[in-house]
């Protein structure tokens, strides 16, 4: 076995079919790669559709099931550690790899002990993408991400894998991505192994529920301060903090009708607000439905976006950034 290939799901049945589609067709040897399928959880539908999916092809198709749902980090732990392949390869189940994929990734892997890569990412959009669309096209440009990465086996061993911490999907590829690089293991970047992404169905005012995955921020800034700042923030999005400052100025001062303190503060607040409307609203869709919605979850995002910092912050105990 020279490649395995771990897929993280959770109730995704359609969009896992389409994923093992196109890993059960990669122009590589049947008998020399696996596919091993990690359920996050109790899961019956996508268990049926690898079933499927295992009778109709002669690879080795695995699925696995989380007891309870930990998150993405841990079903790929779980898959990489009973894995066969020399070559760990990492997908997600909302992506679908190039047919040579595989074979790309194999022909830059000369059997060094300790190696990893990363391939390029695609992301289909229209030439004028929702806020969400645009969000998500950031993975093209994205260093390290698991949507389309591998390393060898004995690097996986030797950093541990994936930190389990990170519950959510998000900043997991890049803690990962940070261990590697601590513990000098060299990350190759390989263009031709490629992996789409198309953008997945997202429900009106999705951005509010996102901005919970920033409490692991404050868990990657306190693992890897520096690096954190060199590669994921410069600075911390004082915009926010202002915003949410002006905004309790102008509230704390209407009962006392100090009617400049309030106007003032009123002013900063719309031209703080209307710039991140505005920003937000740059190159996306301006449809009437796009544009009210982000009117309406620019009000909010502030709010929860510092709200999910300091919860970060006081859970993992670091400073605010």
């Amino acid at each position: 076995m020279k490649i395995s290939v771990v897929v993280p799901t959770y109730r995704r049945p359609s969009l896992l079919h389409q994923c093992l589609k196109a890993l059960v067709n990669q122009h590589f040897d049947n008998n020399h790669y696996e596919l091993i399928i990690v359920s996050d959880g109790p899961d019956n539908d996508s268990r049926q559709v690898v079933n499927n999916w295992k009778e109709q092809s002669p690879l080795s198709i695995a699925f696995i099931t989380l007891p309870s749902k930990n998150g993405p980090a841990a079903a790929r732990n779980r898959g990489w550690q009973v894995s066969g392949g020399s070559l760990i390869a990492f997908t997600d189940d909302d992506c679908i790899p190039d047919s040579g994929w595989l074979a790309a990734l194999w022909t830059e892997y000369n059997n060094e002990d300790e190696i990893a890569f990363t391939g390029r990412v695609i992301v289909p959009i229209n030439n004028m993408p929702t806020d969400f669309e645009k969000n998500t096209q950031g993975l093209e440009t994205a260093a390290f991400v698991t949507a389309n990465c591998a390393c060898s086996k004995k690097a996986l061993e030797k950093v541990k894998g994936f930190d389990e911490a990170f519950r959510l999907a998000w900043r997991e590829d890049s803690d990962l991505q940070f261990k590697l690089l601590e513990n000098n293991i060299p990350i190759r970047t390989i263009s031709e192994a490629v992996v789409i992404h198309p953008v997945r169905q997202a429900p009106w005012g999705v951005s509010i529920k996102e901005q919970k995955k920033g409490m692991f921020n404050a868990l990657l800034y306190r693992k890897y301060p520096a690096l954190y700042r060199q590669k994921i923030q410069k600075r911390p999005a004082w915009n926010y903090y202002a915003i949410i400052l002006l905004f309790l100025t102008m509230i704390i001062n209407l009962p006392a009708e100090n009617i400049m303190i309030v106007l003032a503060a009123g002013i900063g607040w719309l031209a703080l607000m209307f710039a991140f409307i505005r920003k937000r609203l740059c190159d996306t869709s301006h449809s009437f439905n796009h544009v009210a919605e982000m009117i309406v979850t620019s009000l909010v995002i502030p709010f929860l976006s510092v709200f999910w910092q300091i919860y970060g912050a006081c859970k993992y105990r670091v400073l605010l950034f």
